[in-house]
C-alpha cells in the first residue's frame, strides 16, 4: 500500500528515510553525501512523486521505492493490489 508522506508524521517519515539511505546497496553516485543531505535528496525525490512510501502488510514493514528502481511499477501494482 502506497502511504502519502505528507500523512505521516515528521518523525515517523524522517526514521524511514534514515532506514532507507542507511540500507547498504544504496547508490547515490560516486560523490559521497553526509546523512543530512541524503534525507534532503530522498524528501526532495517524496515531494516532486519521485519516490514514494510503502507498506508491506506481509513483512509489516515501510519502505522507500523510487519510480526508477527496476520492477518499481510491478511491484507498487502488487502492494496495491491493483
Amino acid at each position: 500500500m502506497i502511504i502519502p508522506h505528507d500523512s505521516l508524521s515528521q518523525d515517523a517519515l524522517i526514521g524511514i528515510i534514515k532506514e532507507y539511505v542507511l540500507q547498504e546497496g544504496t547508490d547515490y553516485g560516486a560523490v559521497e553525501f553526509s546523512l543530512e543531505q541524503k534525507i534532503h535528496q530522498v524528501l526532495k525525490a517524496l515531494a516532486q512523486g519521485d519516490a514514494v512510501v510503502v507498506f508491506d502488510a506481509e513483512s509489516e514493514s515501510c519502505n522507500i521505492m523510487q519510480r526508477k528502481d527496476p520492477g518499481f511499477a510491478s511491484a507498487v501494482r502488487g502492494i496495491t493490489g491493483s
